[in-house]
C-alpha cells in the first residue's frame, strides 16, 4: 500500500515545501515511485518541481470539489523520473470555503486517494498549507504519518505545541492510523547559542509528547529513509 505521507505545520518558512521536494528526490532516487500533493493555494511544491503553474488546466481544487476531477486526472509528470505531482493552484484558497459546508468534510481528500494509488505509487508526500484550516486537517486525515518541520528560531517554536494537540485530537477522532513520524529541525545554525538553545527546547517538547513512543527526532535524509523502509 502507498505509504501517504503529510508534511504539516501551521507557520509559513519553516521548509515544508523544501522537506517534500528533497524527500521525494532521495526516495526516487532509491526507486521508488513518489506522488507529490500539493495542498497549499501558492502552489510553491508544483511551482518547486518544475511545472509551469500557467499550464495547470485542473488542480486539486477540480478533486476537492464536488469531484470535478479525479487525482488520476489532474496528476502530471516532472522531469525527475519516478516524481509525479498533483498540482495546486490559487483555486484551493476558495475550495477550502467550499468545503465547510460539505458532507464529510474533513475527509475529503482521503476518500479522493482511497484506492487510486496503491498500484501506481509507493509513496504520496502532502504538502500541507501554513495554517490549521480544512485544507491541512483533510491531508492531516488522509496520511498514515506526518512529518513536522520546525524553524529553531523562538517564535517558530511556540505553535508547535497547538500543532500536536490538533494532530492527537485528530488521531483519536478522524483517524486512528495518524502518527508522528517525526520532528525536523530546519534552518539550524549551530554556530549560534539561540538556536542550540530552541535544539534543546524542541527535544523538551518531543520527550513531553512521545507518550505512545512514536515520535522521533529526525536530522536528515538518511535518517528518513531509514524509518520510512
Amino acid at each position: 500500500m502507498t505509504n501517504v505521507i503529510a508534511i504539516a505545520n501551521q507557520k509559513g518558512g519553516v521548509g515544508k515545501t523544501t522537506t517534500a521536494i528533497n524527500l521525494a528526490g532521495a526516495l526516487a532516487e532509491e526507486g521508488f515511485r513518489v506522488l507529490c500533493v500539493d495542498m497549499d493555494p501558492q502552489a510553491n511544491l508544483t511551482a518547486g518541481l518544475g511545472i509551469n503553474l500557467n499550464t495547470v488546466d485542473q488542480s486539486m481544487a477540480d478533486v476537492l470539489a464536488d469531484g470535478r476531477a479525479s487525482i488520476e486526472q489532474i496528476i502530471l509528470p516532472t522531469e525527475t523520473p519516478g516524481i509525479d505531482v498533483a498540482p495546486a493552484n490559487i483555486d484551493l484558497a476558495a475550495t477550502e470555503g467550499e468545503l465547510f459546508t460539505a458532507f464529510g468534510r474533513e475527509q475529503t481528500l482521503r476518500d479522493a486517494l482511497e484506492g487510486r494509488l496503491d498500484n501506481t505509487y509507493d509513496f504520496a508526500l502532502i504538502d500541507c498549507p501554513p495554517n490549521l484550516g480544512l485544507l491541512t486537517v483533510n491531508g492531516l486525515v488522509a496520511a498514515n504519518n506526518v512529518i513536522i518541520p520546525v524553524q529553531t528560531q523562538y517564535y517558530a517554536m511556540k505553535g508547535l505545541n497547538n500543532l500536536v494537540k490538533v494532530i492527537n485530537t485528530i488521531r483519536t477522532r478522524l483517524n486512528r492510523d495518524l502518527r508522528i513520524l517525526g520532528l525536523l529541525p530546519t534552518f539550524y545554525d549551530g554556530r549560534t547559542l539561540l538556536a542550540r538553545d530552541m535544539l534543546d527546547e524542541l527535544r523538551v517538547i518531543f520527550d513531553r509528547h512521545n507518550v505512545d513512543g512514536h515520535v522521533d527526532m529526525l536530522y536528515q535524509t538518511r535518517l528518513f529513509y531509514g524509518r520510512l523502509t
